[in-house]
Parts: C-alpha cells; structure tokens; sequence
C-alpha cells in the first residue's frame, strides 16, 4: 500500500481523500480511528494520528469529542474544486503549451477529446 514516493502520513491522507472524492467515504460517516489504523495497516500510531491531523486542518474529517472521525460535509465539493483545479493547472495547462509549440490548433484536440469520450457524455 505504501510507497517511498513520499511520508506515510501524507500517503494516508490521500487514501482517504481520494475515499471521500470517489463517494467510498460519505459525508458525517465515521473512519477508522487513528489507532485502528495504526493497527490495520501496521504502522507507528504517531503516523496514523499526524494524517488525520491534516484531514482535520483541511476540513476533510472533524473530530467528535468521545465518538471518533467523521467526515466533513463539505469535503467532497472542496476536494473535486481542489482536484480540478490542479488537473488545469498541472495537465491541461501543460498540454495546451505543448500542443502550442506543436501548431496543434485548439480544434483538433477539441475533436480527440470528443472521439474518446464516451456516448452521451455531454458535460
């Protein structure tokens, strides 16, 4: 499950954001506890606790006091506004400098994109 890309932590964070933004996780559902798991994927508990501290910073899970993690209502709007705006900024952005140098015209990609979209996708 874990990579040497980057810190566990962070790994852990984006498991459950990308949970949360595929609708696995809903809103006010309960997660994990930090020690289950610290526990389930056999790591430093320290670890477990720093990635739920970030989804709290981030307003993707909230804390009740006694019970455990929950989901924050809103976090899937403000992940899929996150995650589109990186897509712009860190594919779509580069790809249109690309096609640019290329004398690709805006026309042309505009038609790839249209023969592999999929029938009835209109958005």
């Amino acid at each position: 499950m874990f990579d040497d890309r980057s810190p566990i932590y962070r790994q852990i964070a984006e498991q459950i954001k990308g949970d949360v933004l595929r609708g696995v996780l809903k809103a006010d559902e309960q997660v994990m506890s930090t020690t289950q798991y610290a526990a389930y994927y056999r790591i430093n508990p320290a670890t477990a606790a720093k990635a739920f501290q970030q989804l709290v910073d981030e307003r993707v899970i909230y804390k009740r006091r006694g019970v455990g993690m929950f989901v924050d209502a809103g976090a899937r709007q403000r992940l899929r506004e996150q995650r589109r705006e990186r897509f712009f900024t860190d594919v779509l952005d580069p790809m249109l400098a690309e096609a640019r140098a290329l004398d690709i015209p805006v026309a042309d990609i505009v038609a790839r994109l249209q023969q592999h979209s999929e029938p009835g996708d209109a958005r």
